[in-house]
């Protein structure tokens, strides 16, 4: 559960080390995002070096969140931190991802996203 002005870490080494959420992609009366929404957001923190710099604005999606979520079989999954994954033109700008991914992503089309995570949930 992501809104504006939330922090999420980068699950990725694109460069990025913390975003901040400035708006959420599809509504303009859409308070909160979840797993496999996408979100714009303000890059925070970033290593030297990297894709990304401080400042700039990406897109990216959502593949962890502390609240949890309640898959279609009635189960929940909740995961320990906030993160999410850093977008161009809908494919990761990255070459490797870090952490479990839930696997709802799959059914929002980010495929490339699930190929590259070592572990889905």
């Amino acid at each position: 559960m992501i809104q504006k002005e939330s922090y999420l870490e980068v699950a990725d080494n694109s460069g990025a080390k913390l975003l901040q959420c400035i708006h959420i992609v599809g509504s303009t009366r859409k308070r909160f995002a979840y797993i496999g929404d996408q979100i714009k957001c303000a890059v925070k923190n970033a290593i030297p070096g990297g894709q990304v710099k401080k400042g700039d604005v990406v897109d990216a999606v959502i593949v962890r969140t502390r609240k949890e979520f309640r898959r279609d079989d009635g189960s929940y999954i909740r995961f320990s931190q906030n993160a999410a994954i850093i977008l161009k033109d809908g494919e990761p700008v990255a070459s490797r991802i870090f952490g479990p991914i839930a696997r709802e992503l799959r059914a929002k089309g980010y495929t490339k996203i699930i190929s590259l995570a070592p572990e889905v949930l």
